[in-house]
């Protein structure tokens, strides 16, 4: 089942374009993660915050994520790592065009 987790974290910038430039290398990293299906890059200057929200092809998957990307985000020096992981109910996110695989 397809499995929805949101990630979002402490940051103070660079945000929009240039976090874009900085982190296109690691963009591409995450599109190889197992199960990837696709991810939103979240950012919000005023608070002071960025994540993301991702849909993999399961939970394992998401969860085998997660743990990399809190050992990565504290590498960077970001302890502190907000994380739900969600079940998708495709056919109730079908009826509002979820862009989920068929």
């Amino acid at each position: 089942m397809a499995t929805l987790l949101q990630i979002d974290f402490p940051f103070e910038g660079p945000f929009g374009e240039a976090l874009a430039e900085q982190l296109a290398e690691l963009a591409a990293s995450i599109a190889e993660e197992p199960g990837l299906i696709w991810k939103i890059w979240t950012e919000n200057a005023e608070e002071s915050k960025a994540g993301g929200i991702y849909l993999f092809a399961d939970e394992t998957s998401a969860l085998a994520y997660l743990h990399k990307h809190q050992e990565r985000l504290k590498g960077f020096g970001i302890p502190e790592v907000r994380a739900q992981v969600f079940a998708v109910n495709t056919t109730l996110s079908r009826a509002n065009r979820a862009p989920l695989p068929a």
